[in-house]
């Protein structure tokens, strides 16, 4: 909350640029489009605003988008393998009560997470 109760554009602006803020609106935007890699996400009447922070560049976009399926694109498939230290393998073995093996394949489910691999065993 602002001290002192409310403050007027001009003020606002002021206060913003002594804290190094640069807010500009875009004007005449047609469209906007975001692209995942399964959907598109596009604004056809939309407000957007450029604000510069300590070197730093955000854009706001307002508005309602049309949400639609990419056609032709088949969704990104992670196939990274994540390496699981054997320091790993054993704690969770041990704190869990199981074999290495189980361990180890409780650890590749969980992403390398030892938290989260023992939680998982033993919640079984």
């Amino acid at each position: 909350m602002i001290p002192g109760g409310r403050m007027n554009p001009k003020q606002m602006k002021q206060m913003m640029k002594r804290m190094g803020i640069e807010q500009e609106e875009i004007a005449d935007v047609e469209e906007v489009v975001i692209r995942t890699a399964t959907k598109e996400y596009i604004f056809t009447q939309a407000q957007v605003s450029m604000m510069t922070i300590q070197g730093q560049k955000t854009v706001q976009v307002v508005g309602e988008p049309l949400i639609r399926n990419r056609e032709g694109v088949a969704p990104a498939k992670v196939t990274a393998k994540v390496v699981i230290p054997d320091e790993d393998v054993q704690l969770v073995a041990e704190k869990a009560g199981v074999s290495e093996e189980e361990a180890l394949k409780a650890l590749e489910e969980a992403n390398g997470e030892p938290a989260e691999a023992i939680i998982r065993l033993m919640s079984r």
